[in-house]
């Protein structure tokens, strides 16, 4: 008989109050405009209505993807991850399905795009979660995850830094574009568009707290290019072939 694969169930700390603390201020409401800005922008223009939220019980994205009109199903691990959504959301705005993410309960093609925040990162088994993305969306995935091709390079000496600073941190993996590009297209979706959000690295952000010099600085690192080259977290969008 197959054992089943379970999630790393990362979702559960994302979905924490303790989690929000990592969004908390003004540099913290900065952060989630500017992603909650990129996504919105990249669900434009598509044929979307119907979005699956794998891990999305931080409700990041499922309370403006819910304002904005789209009909939204959240996955989480665990009861426990729909507590913040309830606390912004009405019980008809949205559905919960509590699931194990590596063998989502849904039927290929049941979603016109999937969405999946602050989790690949955090999942051994990427490759399965991967897979699962690819088989129930239709059309579109977009993803966020750290690159390697950033400040990341440096990450055993950065982490202590984090840890030292954000206390509430994590490790997490790295990726670089060439492998998620590999395996995104294994699966049959093969254009990709990548949007890093910062160029510096986010506990920088939080360590200065200052959200004007965030902003300009930003602006400046994007308009020279080095925040296409060299920033993360990365929100990627991919289309199938």
């Amino acid at each position: 008989m197959d054992v089943e694969i379970l999630s790393e169930q990362a979702d559960i700390e994302t979905s924490s109050e303790n989690y929000t603390t990592r969004f908390s201020g003004k540099v913290g409401k900065y952060f989630l405009n500017v992603q909650e800005k990129i996504t919105l922008n990249l669900l434009k223009n598509e044929n979307v209505k119907t979005i699956l939220d794998v891990g999305g019980g931080h409700a990041q994205l499922a309370v403006p993807l819910v304002k904005n009109g789209y009909d939204v199903t959240v996955t989480g691990s665990n009861i426990s991850c729909r507590t913040r959504l309830d606390k912004f959301l009405k019980e008809n705005e949205f559905q919960f399905k509590e699931c194990n993410f590596l063998n989502l309960p849904f039927n290929d093609n049941s979603f016109d795009a999937v969405i999946c925040f602050r989790l690949l990162t955090h999942e051994k088994n990427w490759k399965i979660l991967v897979r699962e993305m690819c088989r129930v969306s239709k059309s579109v995935i977009i993803v966020d995850y750290p690159d390697i091709r950033s400040f990341n390079i440096f990450y055993k000496i950065l982490f202590n830094f984090k840890k030292q600073f954000e206390k509430n941190t994590r490790t997490f993996r790295s990726f670089s574009r060439s492998e998620l590009k590999k395996e995104f297209s294994d699966n049959k979706f093969s254009k990709f568009i990548f949007k890093p959000q910062y160029f510096l690295p986010m506990v920088i952000h939080r360590f200065l707290k200052q959200e004007i010099l965030s902003k300009i600085g930003e602006v400046f690192f994007k308009a020279i290019g080095l925040q296409y080259l060299f920033g993360t977290p990365v929100i990627l969008k991919i289309k199938k072939k």
